[in-house]
């Protein structure tokens, strides 16, 4: 159903928040509709923007089916206030909000209506909450540069964290300066949350020199995760259940990170306006103001680089390009990237992958690229070797303990041992007890 438009006005910018992650199936969404329904049943004005480009389904949590979206606004098709619908403790929410990577390809004067209207509704809220899309995507590192706060969710899986640190990485590449807070999800409980986190804090503090913000866990329950199967979230059960009643928690917490961080001069609206004036001008993608040239980097050879850049992007436009062309150019451009093997080629290879629209493949292609990198992976990192952010191994120094499996109940151990001769080796004692002797040394 659609919304009433809200009729008060606030006079200050709302406090923006991403909640992001580094990759699919972390539970953002999740995250994201509970935490801005909280904020509503407190009694703020809450306005959820469904960002995820590829998967739009935060109004599907809640049991409704848009029957328009952002999409339909950039189509000039119907206003944006005709889209939004209207959820529990009077949740606003803009449904499959992939409209807005389309306001970045367009230029500033295309894109000016809707980012305006963008604009005049966001003003209107206490709270203006983004769903991002999960990865590298240049919409979702933008959607996260648009807000004042980046809550990134991640899982005790090691993947999780691989993911979220690269994340993080690439932003900081791009000239994202603000520190993200880091949510564990599905946490057993606040001891295993707070492993989890030292673990991407501290490959963070050692390799991009930074420190991240706690922000909390949520712990998995049965409660949850049937939630999302009967399309009605947690935050609307009585606060005292204790799966409704972290995400007050999580409320608290972010009310006070929020008080330690100033206030943006500009809403997501304005961020958006600057980013078509940008791409409309064939400027590089930065996430804030780009950084001063060095000496190592003529103005000249700079201007070349990127217009090889537009042509490449202008010729592949055209139309269908022959497979052995295509080929040869993206061989020799990977050829020039991997003459040198650093950590800025590595960046752009990771940036790269990610920009992938894989769910356009056929499941077969899919099964034979997942092969390929797979072999590719284990030829950069042997399966032995292990992760700095996956979970620590065990320590060489184990607790003693007797293994009942291998030897049996302990009085037969006793009997065994006054039963064996005195010279006897301790290499043969150890098979007779676990029943491997066959008379002989192997």
């Amino acid at each position: 159903m659609n919304a009433r438009e809200p009729v008060k006005h606030n006079p200050n910018q709302p406090r923006t928040i991403a909640i992001t992650g580094g990759k699919g199936g972390v539970g953002k969404t999740s995250v994201a509709l509970n935490l801005a329904l909280t904020l509503a049943r407190q009694g703020n004005r809450v306005l959820l923007l469904d960002g995820d480009t590829d998967l739009a389904n935060v109004s599907i949590m809640v049991g409704l089916y848009p029957r328009k979206t952002l999409a339909n606004v950039m189509a000039e098709e119907c206003r944006l206030e005709d889209v939004i619908l209207e959820t529990d403790y009077g949740l606003h929410i803009v449904p499959g909000a992939s409209g807005v990577q389309e306001c970045m390809d367009m230029g500033p004067t295309e894109s000016l209506r809707i980012l305006r209207a963008l604009y005049n509704l966001e003003n209107r809220y206490d709270y203006v909450i983004t769903d991002t899309a999960a990865g590298l995507q240049a919409a979702g590192l933008h959607m996260i540069a648009a807000t004042e706060l980046a809550c990134m969710v991640v899982t005790p899986d090691p993947a999780s964290l691989t993911d979220a640190f690269s994340l993080i990485k690439v932003l900081r590449r791009r000239g994202y300066n603000r520190i993200p807070s880091i949510l564990v999800n599905m946490a057993q409980g606040a001891s295993q949350a707070r492993s989890v986190f030292q673990r991407l804090d501290a490959a963070a503090q050692r390799h991009l020199g930074i420190s991240l913000h706690y922000m909390g866990g949520i712990w998995r329950d049965e409660t949850l995760r049937q939630s999302v199967l009967n399309q009605k979230p947690v935050a609307l059960l009585p606060v005292s259940d204790p799966s409704c009643r972290q995400f007050h928690t999580l409320a608290d917490m972010l009310d006070v990170r929020l008080s330690q961080l100033p206030r943006r001069k500009a809403g997501i609206a304005a961020y958006w306006h600057k980013v078509s004036k940008r791409e409309s001008a064939n400027s590089p993608k930065k996430l804030t103001k780009p950084e001063p040239e060095t000496g190592n980097e003529a103005p000249a050879l700079k201007d070349r680089c990127l217009q090889a850049v537009s042509e490449i992007e202008s010729i592949f436009k055209e139309g269908p390009v022959d497979p052995m062309l295509r080929y040869e150019a993206f061989t020799r451009l990977f050829a020039l990237l991997g003459s040198t093997l650093d950590s800025d080629a590595i960046e752009i290879v990771q940036t790269g992958l990610g920009s992938f629209q894989w769910e356009n493949l056929s499941p077969e292609r899919k099964n034979h690229l997942a092969i390929h990198l797979r072999e590719l992976a284990d030829q950069i990192s042997p399966p032995e070797r292990k992760a700095d952010l996956a979970e620590p191994t065990q320590s060489v120094l184990r607790e003693p303990f007797y293994d009942r499996i291998s030897f049996g109940e302990q009085d037969r151990l006793v009997r065994v041992l006054k039963e064996q001769p005195a010279d006897i080796s301790l290499d043969q004692l150890l098979r007779s007890l676990s029943g491997n002797d066959h008379g002989g040394s192997r």
